[in-house]
């Protein structure tokens, strides 16, 4: 199989890696505008094209993976699937160009697969059967947050995709969460809003937010969102009548409470999992890995994908409500 990266910067580098480590038969050229990350390309054993032109010319490919800034994918995607390539695609965070890359992969017979890599976490997983086969309605309180200047400590935050209002911090982390809250609790049928700027991050748009949610199974939630925390967090605790469970973000750390002797019990849900040190301990390899292997496998015709462009479309249009609201 020959898959086309397409943007060779910290994700793209990860996926180039987790493939190789799925199946080390996959051949991997890159694309990307910059000459130094063309050479990092060539150094780690892949062929670098400064277009998708220029690759499609020289190379045919099976799938290609879309791993530049959000605001470029749209037009990506759309060279992608008009030369007949299926396509992963990290988070998109705006719905530009959704109806016309739907209607194209389907009119091309391709695949198009949006990335939501919180669905493949064991964790949720976990917490979801548990929510699931709960008799009872539920709450939970979650906050998320994380300083934005560490996200990506190698490169001033201003320079990347998160210091974009359209495409802001607090944005991706709602683009993050919301696809496994509604998938575990159901769609969201009313929300309030409280939000300000409490920072000197110098970024136009509100840096905390806070967000009631109804959910349609009568769930209620606490949702805190920011990018001034100096560490960062993940906090989860999800609460009813005879149900009890308590997260904080990464594999060590997820419990539920044993009512008949009144203790935490601690949940594993891995036998191993990889961490990059390069991030925060809520970030695990395991879950990018299951990912691109349930790509792998729609490829193949072998299973469905766990998330799509038509269940992003209800996702953003909820973003754009909780941002828009005064």
């Amino acid at each position: 199989m020959k898959i086309l990266i397409v943007g060779l910067g910290s994700m793209g580098k990860r996926r180039a890696r987790l493939l190789k480590g799925i199946d080390p038969s996959i051949q991997i050229s890159v694309v990307d505008n910059t000459e130094f990350r063309r050479a990092e390309a060539a150094g780690l054993g892949m062929t670098a094209y400064p277009s998708i032109k220029e690759a499609c010319e020289c190379e045919t490919f099976d799938a290609a993976l879309v791993c530049t800034a959000p605001l470029s994918h749209a037009v990506i995607i759309k060279q992608l699937l008009e030369q007949g390539i299926s396509v992963f695609t990290e988070l998109n965070l705006v719905k530009d160009g959704y109806e016309d890359a739907i209607a194209l992969a389907k009119e091309k017979g391709l695949t198009l697969f949006l990335s939501s890599t919180m669905l493949y976490r064991g964790e949720v997983q976990y917490i979801a059967s548990k929510v699931k086969e709960f008799d009872k309605k539920v709450n939970y309180i979650y906050h998320i947050g994380q300083y934005l200047p560490d996200w990506h400590p190698w490169e001033n935050y201003r320079n990347f995709f998160v210091g974009n209002k359209r495409t802001g911090g607090v944005r991706e982390i709602f683009g993050i969460e919301l696809p496994w809250l509604t998938e575990t609790f159901g769609d969201v049928v009313s929300f309030h809003v409280e939000k300000d700027k409490i920072s000197d991050l110098e970024v136009e748009y509100e840096d905390s937010v806070f967000v009631t949610l109804r959910h349609a199974s009568g769930a209620k939630g606490m949702l805190a969102v920011d990018v001034v925390s100096p560490k960062a967090v993940r906090n989860l605790e999800v609460f009813g009548e005879g149900l009890h469970l308590f997260w904080e973000g990464n594999p060590k750390a997820l419990y539920q409470y044993d009512v008949n002797n009144q203790e935490k019990i601690a949940v594993n849900t891995y036998t191993s999992y990889e961490h990059d040190s390069r991030y925060s301990d809520n970030i695990v390899e395991n879950a990018y890995v299951d990912e691109l292997s349930n790509f792998l496998a729609v490829l193949k015709g072998e299973q469905e994908a766990r998330y799509s462009f038509e269940k992003d479309l209800k996702t953003i249009d909820l973003m754009d409500k909780i941002e828009g609201a005064e």
